[in-house]
């Protein structure tokens, strides 16, 4: 029997505590020493692959590649895959790609990746009967092609009792961990809901969620506001875990009120703190970090010196706590004196539902993603507010270099990166001589500018490793991370997304703005569909769907559902004011009609009104109109770059025996996501379409649509608008008790290209110029 017929052991039977990757087992046993983020920058995915095969292309007729590998302990299955085995040799390579110098690789890095090896290595010589084996670390530098091989002979005792020790530390979480999915699938078998009574619409959401996680579908689902979405589609998702060995629910939100909501709904399903589930809240790591003036290293910071010696201690308490929303998992960090951030990081290993920002699943290098494809996690997805995915993805996957802020950095770089710097600046320089409009769409990527950018990175990666000092917060790394960014986003460069430059307003720099802008980022979401086992994409505002579908790249066979509304047309008078335009050259125009129209409503039922406008200078306009025409209505204003706070307060003004009018922008914090139930709220005057405004990019924007979908119109301007107004409009009803109006102040709202996309259950009322100023 020849090697390659002998490395897998395959006996399901025998591992009653199931399967664990290598990679796991080593990252859970064998990490040890300080949390260290100095590294260097990490080649893209694609890059590793095609180091790998580069590695491998080098080597002998008899070198096997991906050598699949498996051995059972004591019950606990032990897998993965050897990068390569050359058997005549007897010697087992374990390839690491990597920018820069090797040497700046960190000790605790190097023995992660050596303890990896060993395991292989012992996996080996215990199903070829060999005595020892040399097992190589082979460092694999993309830029320059360079390996660094890092052999070391190991006896198969020495191999073994290395792989015996890691076992054993694992093996014990591993029995506590089926202990704990056993109590978790049978609470979740005999999960009841939390209520006496559906909601009207709620149940038929949640059978459709269920039937779909099931069946490991695609579900698209428009729901009204106040029938319990957040509710429903988790009790569904986690009654569908049991049946089908589904390992995580991953709850995502476009804002930070949808995920107070998940943890809220939470809380009912399970009894909190008392469920066997592990529920986590993860939040951005800027939000979580308790020494934002220090770097993550040992060197700088408390919490992550030791860390890795700390982290066992602190798993295992978390784990016991199971509720972990973010003030539970800071307080169980800092009892350890680790990172909150990377307790939680660890964490998501071993919870059963995350709750966290779309950008944890869909961003670049996402975490959950990520780690979903590494440990083969059946994973259900919940994403709230869908409709905010469209622009967060295209976000996500779009890029911008600033001029200006690169020439700041030039004037004050550290010497060594003079050079470099100096030759991206000519690259540059190169790129405005070509420009000959304010703003040009280029035909593709700057090739030559991207090679220089990405040396850039490198260099400035070697620096700040020499000089870990410079790797706090400042103006070269902020720079560097966004230099980064736009070249992983370049790496994915396609018909999705364009390219341009665009002048500089008031002359301030002779560089362009070099923008990669993602128009489609459907085809760039396709890996994170199909890791999912199911999908449920929720929001009040999903129509219309083939806009939504086409944009994200949903798969044909996605389901649909339009959940109908419970509230009765009578509940909400929907006015149109034809008399009224808001396009830009008539707003100041419309501006005394305008503030009549709230007048009079606002003197005929006194409460709580929220107006919307398009921008805050035309909300400003506005609420100086109504002060100087009707001074005696009480009004309060959003402002910009509004601080919580301020917005708690400004909420706080919409008390139930409050009245007045607040002023807020269209699509901004107030347009979604507030609840303002009963007499806070019982009315919204929307003076705006929502359309974006009409420049070069959005035109641009409008072309590639156009081109992709025959619909670049609706799909670059009017579908967009349109979704925030019934977003806003929305938060005028929020229950069956509700009663109020919305004005839609804004004359083509009558036509029927527009008034077929609003919300079939409103009854839309078009009153003639009966407010006419006085």
């Amino acid at each position: 029997m020849n090697a390659e017929t002998r490395l897998v052991e395959d006996r399901p039977d025998d591992a009653p505590l199931g399967a664990v990757a290598v990679r796991t087992l080593c990252d859970f046993a064998a990490r040890a020493g300080d949390l260290d983020l100095r590294f260097t920058p990490s080649p893209s995915g694609s890059e590793g692959v095609a180091g790998h095969g580069e590695v491998t292309a080098r080597r002998g007729p008899g070198y096997q590649r991906e050598v699949p590998l498996s051995i059972v302990f004591q019950g606990l299955r032990v897998q993965g895959r050897a990068d390569g085995w050359d058997p005549d040799a007897r010697r087992l390579e374990e390839i690491k790609t990597h920018r820069g110098d090797p040497q700046r690789i960190g000790a605790n890095q190097r023995a992660l990746h050596r303890a990896q090896a060993m395991v292989y290595g012992h996996i080996l010589c215990e199903q070829l009967g060999l005595e020892g084996v040399t097992v190589a670390i082979i460092y694999f530098n993309i830029d320059t092609q360079q390996e660094t091989p890092l052999p070391q002979w190991h006896t198969a005792a020495e191999l073994h009792g290395h792989f015996e020790v890691l076992c054993t530390r694992y093996r014990a979480w591993a029995l506590a961990e089926r202990e704990h999915r056993a109590a978790r699938d049978a609470h979740l078998r005999s999960l009841r809901f939390p209520f006496d009574s559906w909601r009207q619409g709620q149940r038929e959401l949640a059978e459709a969620v269920y039937r779909t996680h099931s069946a490991g579908r695609v579900l698209m689902a428009q729901a009204p506001t106040g029938i319990g979405k957040t509710l429903a589609t988790l009790f569904a998702a986690l009654k569908a875990a049991p049946a089908k060995d589904l390992d995580k629910v991953f709850y995502l939100t476009a804002k930070t009120t949808g995920r107070q909501l998940a943890l809220d709904a939470l809380q009912g399903p399970g009894d909190g703190g008392a469920q066997p589930l592990r529920v986590l809240e993860r939040v951005a790591r800027d939000k979580a970090c308790e020494h934002p003036d220090k770097a993550c290293h040992g060197e700088s910071c408390p919490l992550a010196r030791g860390f890795y010696d700390r982290l066992p201690a602190a798993r295992e308490s978390a784990a016991r706590v199971r509720w972990l929303d973010k003030t539970t998992l800071r307080e169980q960090a800092l009892a350890h004196d680790v990172c909150p951030y990377y307790l939680g990081q660890e964490m998501l290993r071993w919870c059963d539902v995350a709750v966290g920002d779309v950008n944890h699943f869909f961003d670049h290098g996402a975490a959950w993603h990520a780690l979903t494809e590494a440990n083969d996690w059946r994973v259900s997805l919940l994403v709230d507010e869908a409709h905010n995915l469209i622009e967060r993805a295209r976000a996500m996957h779009s890029a911008t270099l600033e001029p200006a802020a690169f020439q700041a950095l030039r004037k004050d770089a550290p010497a060594a990166l003079k050079k470099p710097l100096d030759k991206l600046q000519r690259r540059w320089s190169a790129l405005a001589k070509t420009q000959t409009t304010d703003h040009e769409v280029l035909p593709d990527l700057p090739a030559e500018f991207i090679a220089t950018l990405q040396l850039v990175c490198a260099d400035i990666a070697d620096h700040l490793a020499e000089h870990p000092g410079d790797a706090v917060d400042g103006p070269l790394m902020r720079w560097w991370f966004d230099a980064l960014h736009f070249a992983r986003v370049a790496e994915s460069f396609d018909d999705h997304s364009f390219v341009d430059l665009t002048r500089e307003a008031h002359g301030r720099s002779q560089h362009p703005v070099l923008a990669i802008r993602n128009v489609v980022p459907g085809p760039l979401l396709q890996t994170r569909w199909a890791a999912a086992h199911g999908v449920t994409l929720f929001s009040a505002t999903l129509a219309p769907m083939d806009y939504v579908a086409d944009l994200l790249g949903l798969p044909e066979d996605t389901l649909r559902l339009d959940v109908p509304s419970p509230f009765d047309p009578a509940q909400l008078a929907v006015r149109i004011a034809p008399h009224i335009s808001t396009r830009w050259a008539d707003r100041l125009g419309s501006l005394d009609a305008l503030v009549q129209v709230m007048a009079t409503q606002y003197r005929a039922e006194p409460g709580n009104y929220l107006a919307f406008f398009s921008s805050f200078d035309y909300l400003q306009q506005a609420l100086d109109r109504l002060r100087q025409r009707h001074g005696d209505i009480p009004v309060w204003a959003q402002s910009r770059g509004m601080a919580e706070p301020d917005r708690e307060a400004f909420l706080q003004r919409f008390s139930e025996d409050g009245t007045g009018v607040g002023f807020a922008v269209l699509g901004g914090a107030f347009g979604e996501g507030i609840d303002l139930p009963g007499r806070r709220l019982i009315g919204a005057f929307i003076a705006t379409l929502g359309l974006p405004q009409i420049n070069p990019v959005n035109e641009q924007m409008r072309a590639h649509l156009q081109a992709r979908f025959g619909r670049g119109y609706d799909y670059a301007y009017l579908f967009p608008g349109l979704q925030k107004v019934v977003q806003a409009a929305g938060r005028v009803i929020r229950s069956e008790q509700d009663h109020g109006t919305v004005w839609l102040m804004d004359d083509r709202y009558a036509r029927a290209e527009v008034g077929r996309w609003l919300p079939a259950w409103w009854g839309v009322d078009v009153l003639g110029p009966t407010h006419k100023p006085q």
